[in-house]
């Protein structure tokens, strides 16, 4: 006596249907009981199938279920960290317990609200935007400088009775030492 269809599926590794329509194209043969024999039809299936058709057998059956997974070291190290941020005790890293994984992931949840909110009343800008606003501004700022010396040397000449190509050149050179001294400083968008 051999095994039925979803017994031989099984020791296969293939789904019920896949046997089906090996039995019904005449790949594999079914005994006069209406089972199948695991050896012949082993034999049968591997001489009858294309190479390029089969699929790759799984060369470990799946875990049992309950058996808990290996997690990735990465995971871990981001719940203890957060762990540690929220105030609560970092395990060490072989003693995560689900409930310490499970804290981290409500505090991670807690904190992106938080910020979500912040957004939403407007408490809380996009740092890339805010960025790039900071740097536009401080670029018209430069640019508006730069020009100054040549539109305020004239008046300036006149009202002291001087050359104002030269009154010009003065200008120019004491806003780009002042320009210069002002791109020293850094600022720190936290």
């Amino acid at each position: 006596m051999g095994l039925s269809r979803r017994a031989y599926a099984r020791h296969r590794g293939v789904s019920d249907m896949a046997v089906r329509k090996a039995i019904a194209s005449g790949r594999i043969a079914v005994e006069d009981d209406g089972t199948i024999d695991p050896e012949k039809a082993d034999r049968a299936w591997g001489s009858s199938s294309d190479p390029a058709q089969v699929r790759p057998v799984a060369k470990s059956p799946p875990p049992p279920r309950g058996t808990p997974r290996p997690v990735p070291i990465a995971a871990v190290e981001a719940v203890r960290e957060t762990l540690r941020e929220s105030g609560e005790p970092a395990p060490a890293a072989g003693n995560m317990t689900f409930v310490q994984a499970r804290t981290a992931n409500e505090v991670i949840k807690a904190q992106e609200r938080r910020i979500r909110l912040g957004k939403l009343k407007g408490d809380l800008v996009d740092r890339s935007r805010a960025v790039s606003t900071v740097f536009a501004l401080a670029r018209r700022e430069r640019d508006a400088w730069v020009q100054w010396p040549a539109r305020a040397a004239a008046l300036i000449a006149a009202e002291l009775q001087i050359d104002p190509h030269r009154c010009e050149q003065v200008l120019e050179a004491h806003v780009r030492r002042h320009l210069e001294e002002l791109s020293q400083i850094g600022i720190e968008l936290r």
